[in-house]
């Protein structure tokens, strides 16, 4: 072999860090709704700030290209009987509801033939709720799941698997005649949930009313989220539309996630890489620890008790890094970060490389000990060193721990917005034993 076709075989999709048996749906998809992580969308009308932002159709077409199986529709009362979708009382622009669901029947399934969950924020009245009806059905027609499946786990949600589903939409939070296996209530205590609330029934809680509740009783929320489905979603203070770490809900089980995609950055990385294991479906078995029945779990607590993993990542080199407008080269360091459990969570930086964007060379060694890695993303970050404690962001690459393929291997990095920066890349060493 040459050096050329040596190095175009080190930068194929055969050597990179991501598994490629996880470019495929190779999950158990026959378990309830209740056992998997799913792609969740805050706002999804937005295409910026929740106060004078943008409401936009094509927001819910990115989002289901994306993977995302729950959207969020927030509707009111609209001129001549047409129920409108926007943020109320903002001067957010609106769109048609009509409109909305028209798009989501066009790109449901584009990419994935899993189940689709409509979050609707209902604020209408009466006799326009009645129009919304009759768009759903008139509209999505076939594909709504408006009763019942007959599916084997009685007693529990039904799986998401597409044979059984048959590519639905379901329809959450109102319109009550249309809703089967999500219908919104309002969660009191883990106890009042565990002797009162019924399997098609879940909750939504407020990013910091459920970080207090997974700090103080986070074996208890792990357990609640066995059975029952909760969304989480952002603070109203989060004006900006800006993002919570989700990490820390996905840490207790939390199925539905809610963030904002049209929002940059890191959380959006985490989501990007939690969401592009098993085919990119949108859907992803919540791991044993988070399941079992026989034995407690908070990830708030040290896990100490449990063998660790030892994961060794040697940065080796980099390639074709993007330089910044300016057009001088970089000063490139690489920040790999473990996203998990508290205790598992860190961030370790390589050196820093002067003056090179096109080959910087750093043969830096990492170790981490990892003591839940079926929960854990790492994320590889390359960054600018712009000044003696300042830097600035050139690109990443976030996946599951357990997607690393072991060896020599390389990273393809994307942009702020989750784009290919191809060919910028980093060549690493993983192992983990």
């Amino acid at each position: 072999m040459t050096f050329e076709g040596f190095l175009r075989y080190m930068e194929s999709r055969d050597s990179c860090v991501f598994n490629q048996a996880h470019a495929s749906v190779y999950q158990d998809m026959d378990q309830p709704l209740s056992s998997y992580f799913i792609s969740t969308s805050h706002n999804t009308y937005l295409t910026g700030d929740q106060l004078v932002g943008k409401s936009d159709l094509d927001a819910y077409a990115c989002a289901l290209r994306k993977g995302c199986r729950c959207l969020e529709i927030d509707c009111w009362d609209g001129p001549d009987m047409e129920p409108v979708v926007y943020h109320g009382y903002t001067l957010t622009t609106k769109i048609l509801f009509k409109d909305v669901i028209t798009v989501v029947g066009q790109h449901a399934f584009e990419v994935s033939a899993y189940p689709v969950i409509l979050s609707l924020e209902n604020h209408c009245c009466q006799q326009q709720q009645e129009v919304m009806a009759q768009y759903l059905i008139s509209i999505l027609g076939d594909k709504l799941q408006t009763a019942p499946l007959d599916h084997p786990t009685t007693g529990n949600l039904p799986s998401p698997n597409p044979t059984e589903q048959k590519k639905k939409v379901v329809v959450a939070k109102s319109l009550s005649d249309l809703v089967v296996y999500t219908r919104s209530v309002k969660f009191t205590s883990f106890s009042h949930s565990k002797d009162n609330q019924n399997y098609y029934e879940n909750t939504s809680i407020e990013e910091k009313k459920a970080l207090k509740l997974a700090k103080s009783s986070g074996s208890d929320f792990v357990k609640h989220n066995q059975r029952f489905l909760t969304r989480i979603y952002p603070a109203g203070s989060r004006t900006s539309s800006s993002n919570y770490n989700p990490q820390e809900f996905w840490n207790v089980g939390s199925q539905l996630v809610a963030l904002n995609f049209q929002s940059l950055g890191l959380p959006m990385d985490l989501n990007d890489g939690r969401f592009q294991d098993n085919g990119g479906c949108g859907y992803i078995l919540k791991p044993e620890v988070l399941m079992s029945s026989e034995r407690s779990f908070d990830p708030g607590c040290s896990q100490h008790h449990l063998k660790p993993t030892h994961l060794l990542l040697k940065v080796i080199s980099g390639s074709n890094l993007p330089a910044p407008c300016s057009g001088k080269a970089l000063d490139p360091f690489v920040r790999v970060e473990i996203k998990g459990i508290p205790s598992d969570s860190c961030k370790k930086n390589t050196n820093t490389v002067k003056n090179n964007s096109l080959t910087p060379h750093w043969d830096y060694d990492m170790n981490f000990s990892v003591y839940v890695p079926e929960l854990c993303l790492v994320r590889f970050c390359v960054r600018d060193q712009t000044g003696l404690l300042s830097s600035e962001f050139v690109g990443q690459y976030t996946l599951p721990f357990t997607s690393l393929k072991k060896g020599y291997r390389w990273v393809p990095l994307r942009s702020r917005d989750g784009c290919s920066l191809d060919p910028a890349s980093l060549f690493v060493f993983v192992w983990y034993s």
